[in-house]
């Protein structure tokens, strides 16, 4: 990011489930999307709060203002290894899993 964070406006956005606070500018990793091709632009509708600096608009529950993106592709998050293992009983079970994300770049709020 190369905008101050304090002065720089910013958006609150759901997607997934989850709330982002994201900037124009930023690559975020987030739930996948269905399909898309890179460079798609998708729109977020679902905008719980903006703020430009000097003045904020908190929806109820959003606020009828739109983010657009840049769709960046598919990533793969860490791999994680779980291990179930119960003692005394020789029984133990190793298990890897790595999530999959949407990457997208922010436009403009």
């Amino acid at each position: 990011m190369a905008t101050d964070t304090k002065t720089a406006p910013f958006a609150v956005i759901m997607t997934g489930g989850k709330q982002y606070v994201v900037r124009e500018g930023d690559v975020l990793n987030v739930e996948l999307l269905g399909d898309h091709k890179e460079g798609d632009k998708l729109e977020f509708d679902q905008v719980l709060m903006t703020d430009d600096g000097s003045k904020a608009s908190v929806g109820t529950p959003t606020t009828g203002g739109k983010v657009t993106a840049t769709y960046l592709g598919e990533k793969k998050g860490p791999k994680l290894t779980i291990i179930r293992y119960k003692a005394k009983s020789n029984r133990d079970r190793r298990i890897g899993h790595r999530q999959r994300y949407a990457q997208i770049k922010i436009d403009k709020i």
